[in-house]
């Protein structure tokens, strides 16, 4: 039997070992560990978009009628946050769906989409309410006051309350940090709007309406950054914020037999599901199950990876290189 030398990863065939492809479902070569995000986000979904529906269309009616941008401004950043709404849970509706022929993950990735979604329509409903403050900042109208503080109040407690509702898992999937974030800053707008309106009603000073609706934007543009900057990492299968591919291939090269580990790939499924593949070349042809399932598990505990794919090598250790088969266990 030929056997090529070789440099560095470069992969030469030996037809009389075996490629071993280790991925699993429960006990087989490796493991899945399906985890499909939160599934009991249907009453906050319904609740903070009904309400939502509703405070716009009451808000848009005393902004008009009181002459208050803040309120107006408020009332189309609401209407951004029920489409919001919308399509974060829509996402998660579609996380439910079985994979196909075609969509051999299922619609997961659609958490990741509507994340992005979410950081754009917050972006562009900023970027109007900045341009309109700067409008009315060179010709200031007269508001009433009295109107815009109780509106807005009413504001802060429904926002307050929805973003509550998404607030407990914010940080482990950015498709519910997408809806906290709009009902937060909803809430901080609110706020806002109540302090102007007060100020407003001492002093007089018409100004302040569109300086303050400018400030607040300018926090929720920071605050949003995260989010865009978050989804666009996600939806270009970089590795997932939070795992260290560097710690991954550690630990993988440290494993029994391991003598090297070549094309780690680590990427997002969904907002809150990862997915590894690597090849491992080993000294021992002999792989047992229970083996794999231990790393598997240890993927899935320490770093976070529910889909591990691992393809086991025969190492030669004559000419340190890697060899393959064309057939595939």
């Amino acid at each position: 039997m030929e056997k090529h030398s070789c440099k560095g990863h470069d992969h030469h065939h030996d037809h009389d070992h075996d490629h071993h492809h280790g991925h699993s479902h429960g006990g087989g070569l490796g493991h899945h560990h399906h985890h499909h995000g939160p599934k009991n986000y249907n009453f906050a979904f319904a609740f903070g978009i009904g309400l939502n529906i509703i405070f716009v269309v009451v808000e848009a009616f005393y902004g008009y009628f009181s002459n208050s941008l803040a309120l107006m401004a408020d009332a189309g950043h609401n209407l951004s946050d029920v489409a919001g709404l919308i399509l974060a849970w829509g996402a998660v509706w579609l996380t439910t769906k079985k994979p196909n022929g075609r969509y051999t993950y299922g619609f997961r990735k659609s958490t990741i989409l509507s994340a992005l979604f979410n950081a754009l329509i917050l972006m562009i409903a900023v970027g109007f309410i900045i341009w309109e403050a700067i409008a009315r900042l060179n010709n200031p109208a007269p508001i009433q006051s009295g109107t815009v503080i109780i509106v807005a109040l009413v504001g802060i407690v429904i926002n307050g309350l929805t973003a509550l509702l998404f607030f407990k898992d914010k940080d482990h999937d950015i498709n519910l940090k997408g809806a906290y974030l709009h009902m937060a800053a909803d809430a901080l707008i609110s706020l806002g709007v109540v302090v102007s309106g007060v100020v407003i009603s001492y002093t007089s000073w018409e100004w302040l309406d569109p300086v303050v609706s400018i400030a607040i934007s300018l926090i929720i543009v920071y605050g949003t950054w995260d989010l865009l900057k978050g989804s666009v990492h996600l939806s270009m299968d970089a590795v997932p914020y939070g795992i260290d591919q560097d710690e991954v291939k550690k630990y993988l090269e440290s494993l029994p037999d391991v003598k090297d580990v070549h094309d780690l790939h680590i990427w997002p499924i969904s907002t809150t599901e990862n997915a590894l593949s690597a090849h491992l070349s080993l000294s021992d042809s002999i792989l047992r199950n229970e083996r794999i399932d231990a790393i598997s598990k240890v993927l899935k505990e320490r770093f976070k990876i529910d889909h591990p794919t691992l393809q086991f090598e025969l190492w030669d250790e004559n000419y340190h290189c890697a060899f393959k088969s064309h057939d595939v266990l």
